[in-house]
């Protein structure tokens, strides 16, 4: 269930189709203010998710343009 005005699944991966996922450990605590003034100028979409694999939890950061997650990737790592 979403709440009003929030983005769903669908519209984030048609709006946002240039996804990175990176180790959640990358991007919380002192990481997250670094990731986010990082992405301030780039098409971050304003919603994310996270999965989980062999035991590490991972935050997928979603771009409307090729060449911003192409930069994200380059400074932050990730798949």
């Amino acid at each position: 269930m979403r709440r009003k005005g929030e983005l769903s699944p669908a519209e984030v991966d048609r709006g946002w189709p240039h996804q990175v996922a990176v180790p959640a450990k990358t991007s919380v605590g002192p990481g997250y203010k670094i990731v986010h003034d990082f992405c301030e100028e780039l098409s971050l979409c304003p919603r994310g998710h996270s999965f989980k694999r062999d035991r590490e939890w991972w935050n997928v950061f979603c771009f409307a343009e090729k060449d911003h997650a192409e930069k994200f990737t380059e400074r932050f790592g990730g798949e």
